[in-house]
C-alpha cells in the first residue's frame, strides 16, 4: 500500500518542476457491442462507454485536488473498431457513423481523447480494415475527440507493406479533409510497429483484446524534474548521472502508482499498468530535449544525442520498475517534434533533422513523433518514412510509430500552430529521392530470423 506520506516531497515537483499526471485512460472492450445492424451497434457502444465511463472525469478531477497532483488529461481507450464494427460495416461512411457515435460518447462524459478507431493489420488485411482504414480521413475531419492508429508490422510478423503503401495515401487524404486546421488530422493519427495493448498515451491507444472488460492504465510524465535533479549534479560521472535519473524516475512513478491505485478503487475498475513515459510539453522546462543538453549537448542532434537518450531512456525504465509491479505500455522518453520546446529550438537552429530522429528513435519509446513535414510530400515517401520506422522497431523487437504531418499548402521553414498540448512545429524538410518502386511492391516483408523462438 502506498501512503500519501510518500507523495508529500513531491510538492516541489508539481509547483515548480511540471510534474503531473499525463493521464488516466480507461480501456473499455467493446467487443460485447459487436451487432450486424449498425443503428444498434452504435447504441450498444454509446451505452457501454457512456455507462462505464460515466465518472471517469469527476473521479480524476477529485483525486488531483485531493492529493494536489496535477492530472492533465482523461481519456478512453476501446477494442479496435475493425474488430467490432465488421459485421455491420458495408462501406467506409458506415465506419464513420460509428466514428461519430464514439465522438458523442466521448463529448457525454467530458473526457479529452478516444483511441480505438484501428486496426491491426501487421500480417494482412481483411475487408473490415480496409474498410476502417478508408473511413479515416472522413472520420477525423468529422470529430473532435478522435484518434486513429494502425499497427502495420511486428516482430513476429514482419511488415505488410500494402498497408504501409495505403497508409501513406490516408496520411495525405487526411491531410486535405482537414487542410483548413492546418492539417490537423493527422495529429490525431499514427502508424504503428509492434503496437503494445496497454498504451494509454494518444494517438496510438488501443484496449487489446487480451485485456479485461474494462481497466484503468495511467500514464505519468516529468521531464522538468528529471531536468532539475541533473542541474543538481553537473559535471558529474555517467555513475552519478544514471543513478541521480533511476532515483528521480522512481519517485515519479510512485505518484503515477498512487494516482492509479486510487482511481481503480474509486471507479471499481481493475488496475492494468503505469506507463512511465518522459512526455514533454510546449510548456518552457518541460522538455526531453532539455534533459538531453543537461547531459552536456548543445542541441538535441549534436553527436552523442543517441547515447545521451539511450542512457536516459535506460534508467527511466530501470527506476520505474521498482516503483510499480505493473509497468507496461511504452515506457521511456518521448521525442516528439511540436510538443517540446527544446525539440523545436533545435530543428529551427539546424542541429535536428528528419534523419537524426530516426536514428534516435532506436532508443526511445516510440519514432517519428509530431512533425510537420510540406504539404506536397508525395505519399509515397511517406510511405517509406513509415517502412524505415517500422523496420527499426521490427529488428529492434520494440515498439516504433509515426506520426508525421503533411501540411497543406506550406513548406520547410513555415510554423504550424495546433494549439494545447500539441504545440507548434517548424515544417521540416524531407528526403526529396524517390522511393515509389520500392513501397509499391506487394506483399509483405518477412519476420526477422530472431522472431522464431517458439
Amino acid at each position: 500500500m502506498i501512503h500519501i506520506s510518500e507523495v508529500i516531497e513531491t510538492n516541489k515537483m508539481i509547483e515548480h518542476e511540471n510534474l503531473d499526471v499525463r493521464t488516466i485512460t480507461m480501456g473499455i472492450n467493446l467487443l460485447d457491442c459487436a451487432d450486424s445492424r449498425l443503428d444498434v451497434l452504435c447504441d450498444n457502444i454509446y451505452r457501454k462507454i457512456t455507462t462505464l465511463a460515466k465518472d471517469l472525469v469527476k473521479t480524476g478531477d477529485d483525486i488531483a485536488r485531493e492529493y494536489g497532483v496535477p492530472i492533465v488529461n482523461k481519456r478512453i481507450s476501446i477494442t479496435p473498431i475493425s474488430l467490432v464494427g465488421g459485421s455491420a460495416c458495408q462501406t467506409p461512411e458506415d465506419y464513420v457513423q460509428i466514428a461519430k457515435t464514439l465522438d458523442a460518447a466521448a463529448a457525454k462524459v467530458g473526457i479529452n481523447f478516444l483511441g480505438g478507431y484501428s486496426a491491426i493489420v501487421s500480417k494482412g488485411m481483411s475487408r473490415s480494415d480496409e474498410l476502417l482504414i478508408r473511413s479515416i480521413p472522413q472520420a477525423l475531419a468529422t470529430t473532435q475527440f478522435i484518434c486513429s492508429s494502425i499497427n502495420v508490422g511486428s516482430t513476429k510478423t514482419g511488415i505488410n507493406m500494402d498497408a504501409v503503401r495505403l497508409m501513406g495515401e490516408i496520411i495525405k487524404e487526411t491531410a486535405e479533409a482537414t487542410k483548413d486546421r492546418d492539417s490537423l488530422g493527422c495529429a490525431k493519427l499514427v502508424v504503428l510497429c509492434n503496437a503494445p495493448d496497454d498504451n494509454p498515451f494518444m494517438a496510438g491507444a488501443f484496449h487489446g483484446v487480451s485485456e479485461a472488460d474494462a481497466i484503468i492504465n495511467v500514464g505519468v510524465s516529468g521531464p522538468g524534474v528529471v531536468k532539475y535533479a541533473l542541474e543538481q549534479i553537473r559535471e558529474a560521472d555517467f555513475e552519478t548521472l544514471c543513478e541521480t535519473i533511476k532515483k528521480t524516475a522512481f519517485k515519479i512513478t510512485r505518484v503515477g502508482q498512487l494516482v492509479a491505485q486510487e482511481a481503480s478503487r474509486r471507479l471499481n475498475i481493475p488496475f492494468g499498468i503505469i506507463d512511465l513515459s518522459l512526455a514533454p510539453t510546449p510548456a518552457i522546462g518541460d522538455s526531453v530535449a532539455d534533459i538531453l543538453k543537461e547531459i552536456g549537448l548543445e542541441h538535441p542532434g549534436a553527436p552523442g544525442t543517441t547515447a545521451a537518450l539511450a542512457l536516459l531512456n535506460d534508467q527511466v525504465k530501470k527506476g520505474g520498475v521498482m516503483a510499480s509491479s505493473y509497468v507496461g505500455g511504452l515506457s521511456g522518453a518521448f521525442i516528439p517534434v511540436s510538443e517540446d520546446q527544446g525539440m523545436i529550438d533545435a530543428v529551427e537552429c539546424g542541429a535536428l533533422s528528419i534523419e537524426k530522429l530516426e536514428a534516435m528513435t532506436c532508443v526511445c519509446s516510440v519514432g517519428l513523433d509530431m512533425i510537420a513535414i510540406p504539404g506536397d510530400t508525395a505519399a509515397s515517401t511517406i510511405s517509406g518514412i513509415i517502412a524505415d520506422e517500422a523496420a527499426i522497431g521490427m529488428i529492434n523487437q520494440k515498439t516504433t510509430a509515426v506520426r508525421i504531418i503533411p501540411v497543406v499548402g506550406k513548406g520547410v521553414g513555415e510554423i504550424v500552430e495546433f494549439g494545447g498540448l500539441l504545440g507548434y512545429a517548424p515544417i521540416m524538410q524531407v528526403n526529396g529521392f524517390d522511393c515509389s518502386r520500392f513501397v509499391s511492391r506487394k506483399g509483405r516483408i518477412p519476420a526477422p530470423i530472431h522472431s522464431f523462438k517458439n
